[in-house]
């Protein structure tokens, strides 16, 4: 049975893998994590865990040793994306590992890609969002890396994963209860979606098929969906009318502008130098930088309605009209998505029940 380390396991993504890798006994598997309390989820199975920080190059090779596969899911901000590929890749050489699955993302391509856009479509790393950005480098770097090393790499781009656990839909649950739920145009935007299960099924095949080195691979679910599609299990179950959710606004030009410029604002060199100014002087030009950079909604007179204003990366992915292909998965992996849509939202909406939500029964009512 093939040996796959599984870094950054107590994800919403790693987990899963963890779960269904040694449920179907598909796998070894070794979760690998930052923190031992990191390891209640994976406790439940008997694995040999490990614990190491994803930039600590020398943790990473003891916490590889004797695997044939890692797969990277960490998830994080602009910096563990793009410094945690270098010391994972050569922590993996020195460890004798065989391959590495990349858990990228389809926002290489943009939250609203062209129309006919797929994996030979050009990448810009000069997009508006940071995070895009970051993943575009993370994957150059990952394949210069393979260029000198022997280490196979297999990237995967899933656009909005889903299901259990998942941000998307916890985070839209409690907008709901909120009152601070927003859409565009109805949710009739398409969605990218891939459900958790599937992505796992794209990780096992990436793992094992021999032909799909130093190849990026796009994969989704097998339904074409609209945000409404996602969004309308999960209101219904909790009693809202998705037709009733109110249009959203942004501001697409200073919020662009706002994302454009913060990494540079973070960076290393511009940090330096403001270092050399008092502590009060840097804040008060902080606070104005914020001030004028950011969206704001200052109306002259009270509006009849709240405004929901929606951030810029959501307004791009509430406005996408192109549903990314998996042809080349399904082609070179094998890969054909084994949840349907309507199953995984079936399951999805039974978990919000099980954590807790006032999920309502067939007849309207939340069973006490």
């Amino acid at each position: 049975m093939i040996k796959i380390a599984v870094l950054g396991a107590n994800g919403f993504i790693g987990a899963r893998l963890v779960e269904m890798l040694t449920l179907n006994d598909w796998a070894d598997v070794r979760p690998v994590v930052r923190s031992y309390s990191s390891l209640a989820r994976s406790s439940r199975f008997d694995l040999e865990s490990r614990v190491a920080d994803a930039f600590d190059q020398q943790a990473l090779e003891s916490a590889f040793h004797g695997c044939e596969v890692v797969v990277h899911a960490v998830a994080g901000d602009v910096k563990t994306v793009l410094e945690t590929i270098t010391p994972e890749y050569r922590a993996a050489q020195r460890s004798g590992v065989r391959r590495g699955v990349y858990l990228s993302s389809a926002s290489v391509h943009g939250q609203n890609p062209k129309p006919g856009t797929d994996e030979r479509s050009a990448l810009s790393d000069r997009q508006a969002l940071p995070y895009n950005n970051a993943k575009v480098q993370a994957e150059r770097n990952l394949l210069a890396l393979r260029d000198q090393g022997d280490v196979e790499a297999v990237i995967l781009r899933p656009g909005i994963v889903f299901g259990p656990r998942s941000t998307w839909i916890t985070r839209f649950a409690n907008d709901l209860r909120a009152g601070k739920a927003a859409l565009l145009d109805h949710g009739q935007g398409i969605c990218n979606s891939i459900y958790v299960d599937n992505l796992v099924h794209a990780v096992y095949l990436a793992a094992t098929k021999p032909s799909a080195d130093r190849e990026a691979f796009l994969v989704g679910d097998r339904e074409q969906v609209t945000w409404a599609d996602l969004y309308r299990p999960v209101a219904e179950a909790l009693g809202y009318d998705l037709a009733e959710i109110p249009e959203g606004v942004v501001s697409v030009e200073r919020t662009a502008w706002f994302d454009r410029l913060e990494p540079i604002r973070a960076s290393k060199p511009v940090q330096g130098f403001l270092s050399v100014f008092p502590h009060r002087l840097r804040l008060a030009a902080f606070l104005a930088y914020r001030t004028i950079l950011q969206p704001q909604a200052v109306p002259s007179t009270p509006p009849e309605h709240p405004r929901h204003e929606l951030s810029h990366e959501m307004s791009m992915l509430y406005s996408c009209q192109y549903k990314l292909p998996h042809e080349k998965a399904a082609r070179i992996l094998g890969y054909q998505p084994p949840v349907s849509f309507p199953e995984a939202c079936r399951r999805t909406v039974a978990w919000l029940a099980f954590a807790g939500y006032p999920v309502q029964d067939e007849s309207g009512r939340t069973p006490q």
